[in-house]
């Protein structure tokens, strides 16, 4: 077998990763030798490959579902947004420069499409089968000339397209009809038809409009997922917060990760412990909380005004694209004094990477946000400058008598002149900093990093002795395969991946303008 497969969508947040997850998961499960793929990806949810390389956090979740090691080539441009109209961009897994939107689109976005189909072709020419995921919609027409991640590389590389659909957004007919008939007549012969997702209720009733949308389209349905809470993996944005919340936090936040909608189990002990995250500006890798969310009697919410931490056991100042940014919107907020008071209090506060940064004495930034030199929050004895190349790297090493594994991104290099040492960074009473990201998914650390945290809160909570993250994570890579195996219709799904788009797809006009 030597196959592929495009999953776009109907629109952005239909559930193309969720999808491409669970298709790869069921292939592999297969005994498939599958890969996952996006061309370019938009985040501030990245992950450092075992080679140094930054992709989307999403492609390496999407590794994770096909058991295989996560590679730069699976996620080969990615855009990090560093305010509202420019991006840096990362090439192979490295960042290459500072673009605007028009620059990127006005000419640079399509020079890449070349680095992109190489990267596929390598791709396919090493597993049984490749699942790409798109990006927002293929029919983004005033896009289409320079796309390189939906029908640019289907086109280019003779892909099947199969376009996913919220239904639970409504108006799933009118999205995959009117998604095909935007197409040009060359990209309509590759889009094959159709995924229903997050249907709920009885399915005969949807069944009339199948029909319907098969006559009108001459394409198949391949399933229809029903609604399932908890289902997200580590996403590459999303939009699951209030809107007050999201409109101040500027990056994209989700509360739909994989741990954040499971059930919240009881706590061990007789209190629970109460996490309050700093939604600062251009967030991320807020994943990192997923692990403490895991937790039976951790609650996680994120915050943005300083009398939400009045009840916090713990608070965490995230990472962020934008570490001045942030340090100005803290204080613009007064939530810059709530954390230096909880810090001379004695009070837990952790920061991890751009948060981390935040809390130092003193920030030199002349890359970043070009603002030079900068007062921290000084709760820290830590100082930071920006240098040009970017720290990627999967460090080991050992905080509070256990192993601990995690990644590292940032311009940012500390100098640490006190303070007790901890994951690189330096811990002064409760408050502790740390560049790396994902720490807290080691099991043991975080047992022993809650313990610490409930002492000091003076709250009677236990973490469970039992709590595995990575089994978690598998799981919920089994239940997106599940989805796939007894939702979808698998045997024609086969032959798409296989064979490629039926021949004959009729063109539902207009198509694409000239």
């Amino acid at each position: 077998m030597s196959g592929g497969l495009l999953v776009a969508g109907t629109t952005s947040d239909a559930g193309k990763s969720v999808v491409t997850a669970g298709i790869c998961r069921w292939l592999v499960r297969q005994g498939v030798k599958v890969a996952p793929f996006k061309g370019q990806n938009m985040s501030l949810n990245s992950f450092v490959t075992r080679e140094g390389a930054e992709i989307g956090r999403a492609q390496a979740m999407q590794a994770q579902a096909c058991r295989v090691e996560p590679t730069a080539l699976m996620n080969p441009v990615l855009l990090k947004p560093g305010g509202e109209r420019s991006s840096q961009v990362v090439l192979l897994g490295k960042p290459v420069g500072e673009l605007s939107a028009r620059g990127y689109h006005g000419g640079r976005q399509q020079q890449l499409l070349g680095t992109v189909l190489d990267c596929l072709a390598e791709l396919r020419g090493t597993y049984d089968a490749v699942i790409c995921e798109g990006a927002g919609s293929p029919a983004e027409i005033n896009l289409r000339r320079t796309d390189i991640v939906n029908m640019g590389i289907a086109r280019g590389a003779r892909l099947p397209v199969l376009v996913v659909g919220d239904i639970d957004r409504g108006g799933v007919f009118a999205s995959f009809f009117g998604t095909v008939a935007l197409l040009s007549p060359e990209d309509q012969d590759l889009v094959a038809g159709f995924l229903v997702n997050k249907f709920r209720g009885d399915v005969s009733l949807l069944e009339p409009g199948l029909d319907m949308l098969h006559g009108l389209t001459g394409r198949h349905t391949y399933g229809v997922l029903p609604y399932r809470h908890g289902l997200g993996i580590d996403e590459e944005d999303g939009m699951g917060v209030p809107p007050r919340e999201r409109s101040r936090a500027w990056g994209r936040v989700s509360l739909r990760g994989t741990v954040r909608e499971s059930n919240v189990a009881p706590p061990v002990g007789e209190d629970v412990l109460r996490v309050a995250v700093c939604a600062i500006p251009l967030m991320s890798n807020f994943t990192d909380v997923d692990a403490l969310a895991a937790e039976p009697g951790v609650v996680v919410r994120f915050v943005d005004r300083p009398e939400e931490l009045a009840d916090a056991d713990l608070v965490v100042v995230p990472g962020t694209r934008g570490t001045v940014r942030a340090l100005e919107w803290l204080r613009e907020r007064g939530l810059a004094d709530a954390l230096v008071r909880r810090a001379a209090e004695g009070r837990p506060v952790l920061g991890i990477c751009g948060g981390f940064q935040v809390l130092g004495e003193h920030i030199e930034d002349d890359v970043e946000s070009g603002a030079g030199e900068v007062a921290g929050l000084g709760v820290l004895p830590v100082r930071v400058r920006f240098a040009r190349e970017k720290t990627l790297t999967r460090p080991v090493g050992e905080a509070l008598g256990e192993r601990v594994e995690g990644y590292e991104i940032h311009h940012g290099i500390a100098e640490v002149t006190g303070g007790a040492p901890f994951l690189d960074g330096c811990r002064v009473g409760e408050t502790w900093g740390t560049h790396w990201h994902g720490s807290l998914e080691s099991d043991g650390f975080r047992r022993a990093f809650l313990r610490e945290v409930a002492a000091a809160a003076g709250r009677r909570f236990t973490p469970a002795p039992d709590t595995s993250f990575a089994a978690l994570r598998e799981e919920q890579l089994d239940r997106l395969g599940d989805l796939i195996e007894q939702h979808a219709d698998t045997d024609a799904l086969w032959r798409l991946i296989e064979s490629g788009a039926p021949q004959g797809l009729p063109f539902i006009p207009p198509g694409a303008p000239a």
